[in-house]
């Protein structure tokens, strides 16, 4: 781990990082927040499409309330970095800055976007022996919040708790998870493993009650996000969800940095005495 950047931010540190990844055999960016006390838990907070690590630790403005909280938070990219495979540079919604927290099949980018298995093991296991934090917490915006909600789901054991804003629910029937589940994994179906509508049908469950915080002026709720089809999945399933449609929100920071406060009072409140 090399340190980029360091900024004192209400007491803590707001930090930039680089490492070299076993997982994605490249160098790799993360963004943190650590509070003035040792932290009482992590939060992984996943960005969306043309998002970097460092979106969310300078819009957000998270950290006054992190600090309050004790919790830390880590930020990972959205892709690997430096290479030029085929089709990698060519659209803001596949490739670099839009990893889609999958497990690449395909020829190429199985080699290196493995961004699903770079945050479940390599993030947090750094979290663990770099930072000494064992209570986890996972979070993220859009195509973020659409991996937040399928590592929860899908490795209940490692998070705490599970929220996310934006999300892409049901990617398998939207363009934007269409394209890259084509792309990484060679077909749609086989991203029905990384959808969280399909997970929830197919009985799998986060530790803790689900929260979503959804703008109801986002110009890609109905084509992209499809937030009524998780919502139906979550009530015919009996999971617990709380899905709060928020009139006159739409799908920017403005709307994150609104409720971010909120998210991260429910995160704490699941952290492990």
């Amino acid at each position: 781990m090399k340190p980029l950047k360091t900024h004192k931010t209400f007491g803590g540190l707001t930090q930039f990082w680089e490492h070299d990844s076993e997982v994605t055999k490249t160098k790799m960016k993360f963004s943190t927040f650590t509070p003035s006390k040792a932290p009482r838990g992590a939060l992984i907070f996943l960005s969306g499409l043309t998002c970097t690590d460092e979106n969310f630790i300078t819009k957000a403005g998270a950290q006054r309330k992190l600090e309050e909280a004790g919790l830390m938070v880590i930020c990972p990219d959205t892709s690997p970095r430096g290479l030029s495979l085929a089709g990698e540079h060519e659209s803001d919604d596949f490739g670099s800055g839009a990893g889609f927290y999958v497990d690449a099949t395909t020829e190429g980018y199985r080699d290196h976007y493995r961004m699903y298995s770079y945050v479940t093991n390599e993030i947090y296991d750094l979290l663990q022996k770099q930072f000494g934090v064992s209570s986890i917490s996972i979070s993220g915006h859009s195509m973020g919040g659409h991996g937040a909600l399928v590592m929860a789901l899908r490795e209940p054991m490692k998070f705490r708790s599970v929220s996310a804003f934006s999300p892409i629910v049901n990617p398998v029937e939207a363009p934007w998870g269409q394209k890259a589940f084509k792309g990484y994994l060679g077909s749609v179906d086989a991203g029905k493993t990384y959808d969280a509508t399909e997970l929830v049908l197919a009985g799998h469950r986060a530790t803790s009650q689900i929260l979503i915080d959804q703008g109801l002026s986002d110009g890609f709720l109905e084509r992209q996000l499809l937030t009524k089809n998780f919502e139906e999945a979550c009530r015919s399933t009996g999971v617990k969800a709380n899905i709060r449609m928020r009139e006159g929100y739409d799908h920017s920071y403005y709307f994150i940095s609104t409720f971010i406060g909120e998210h991260i009072d429910f995160h704490a409140s699941h952290v492990k005495a």
